[in-house]
């Protein structure tokens, strides 16, 4: 199932070049705020422990 992406990424004022994303002088806080916190999230690791994009790896992997 595809993600949904933020409406950050729909504004005129975003600019999205590879490694490099931004927004155009003048672009609103609250566009800015939600590209800080869309960035933030991805460091956060969601998956439990023993999962890998929250399907369970069976240890030991010998089995």
């Amino acid at each position: 199932m595809p993600e949904k992406h933020p409406s950050f990424m729909y504004s005129e004022y975003f600019v999205d070049e590879p490694g490099n994303w931004h927004f155009k002088e003048g672009a609103p806080k609250e566009l800015k705020n939600e590209l800080r916190s869309y960035l933030q999230s991805l460091n956060t690791i969601q998956d439990e422990p023993g999962t890998i994009n929250s399907i369970h790896v069976p240890y030991p992997y010998g089995d």
